[in-house]
């Protein structure tokens, strides 16, 4: 039996050396790898095997010509460090997994210029659809956006303007319902812990809403701490340490994030302060990762997995209401763990 010729790393494979490793047709080669035409089950896994060991690649940009799109979904979000995102990009995956269509992600840091030219570069490949987190854009990313022709789901946020759909939760109702949940458990001296401010819009958003709460019952903020990096554990015990030894008689703690908020409790126990007796906390985004922690942090869920599905759903039809300027609101659960008096 004839070897096939060893082929040239340098030299892009093509349909006509998968055609002469399984002995079939180029035409047949390309019935079997675009799933289409009348073929053998013999043939196709023929063609299919000597595809896998060639490690054989279709172009599909030749095939995207025609329809000018290629079966990618761009997905735009802040970070990958921060523990909420890859569980929404599991959602995404996960429903986009049976419709043809393959999700490719870019990181922007929190940085609206490098948003902008991962929107940019993206949509230069004439994706099938865009998912991006937030609805704060440059004014050429939103520009680009409106104009790409195709959906566009913005999602963890619905309190703004969208360029066509999005999904998400209302992050100042979520900021109202945490301070009316600590007001009601008669904590009054309270401090806000945030890191990526003011770059984070949607923990600016939840404490907006915190302080309108606070305002509401004739209540202000006792004090701050603002970070410009990423969240750690670490990060959280220095703010918390910080805070407290500035204003004593602070009552409670509320952290843009569980990360943080998860590092403040750990300092508190660390120090011996009675929490929640003397001091209570409260994070946002109900990270599973934390609950192996000596108290259940006092947190919201963000329903990052849903808001992922809901987004690819619209991305790929499958949702039932009409596609295209859809608004869809999610309602996240406060989770009061045991950080929190009981009122």
């Amino acid at each position: 039996m004839t070897k096939p010729p060893v082929h040239d790393p340098r030299r892009t494979l093509t349909l006509r050396d998968v055609s002469e490793a399984s002995g079939v047709s180029e035409m047949t080669v390309s019935r079997v790898l675009r799933n289409r035409g009348d073929v053998s089950v013999a043939t196709r896994e023929r063609v299919l095997e000597a595809a896998r060991s060639l490690g054989y690649v279709p172009n599909k940009i030749a095939g995207a010509l025609a329809s000018q799109r290629v079966n990618l979904v761009g997905v735009v979000i802040p970070s990958l460090s921060n523990m909420v995102f890859p569980e929404v990009l599991a959602g995404i995956s996960e429903t986009l997994e049976d419709t043809g269509l393959q999700p490719v992600v870019g990181v922007t840091n929190y940085s609206p210029e490098r948003e902008e030219t991962v929107i940019y570069e993206m949509l230069s490949w004439r994706p099938s659809g865009m998912i991006v987190a937030g609805l704060e854009h440059t004014e050429a990313a939103r520009a680009m956006l409106a104009q790409a022709g195709i959906p566009i789901v913005e999602i963890m946020d619905i309190d703004g303007e969208a360029v066509d759909s999005a999904v998400g939760i209302s992050h100042r109702r979520a900021g109202r319902q945490m301070a009316e949940a600590i007001i009601a458990s008669g904590y009054r001296r309270i401090a806000f812990l945030g890191t990526m401010m003011p770059h984070d819009h949607r923990a600016r958003k939840r404490l907006q809403g915190f302080e309108e709460a606070l305002a509401k019952a004739g209540l202000t903020l006792a004090d701050q701490e603002f970070y410009s990096g990423g969240s750690a554990l670490l990060k959280g015990r220095e703010m918390t340490e910080a805070v407290l030894k500035r204003s004593p008689d602070i009552d409670f703690l509320y952290y843009s994030n569980d990360m943080i908020g998860a590092g403040g409790l750990l300092y508190c126990l660390a120090q011996g302060i009675d929490v929640p007796g003397k001091i209570g906390l409260a994070g946002f985004n109900g990270v599973e990762l934390l609950d192996g922690l000596p108290r259940r942090l006092a947190t919201m869920d963000a329903c990052r997995l849903e808001i992922g599905r809901r987004a690819a759903e619209i991305i790929a039809g499958k949702h039932a209401g009409t596609i295209g300027g859809e608004v869809i609101e999610l309602f996240p659960t406060l989770q009061a763990g045991d950080t929190i008096r009981r009122a």
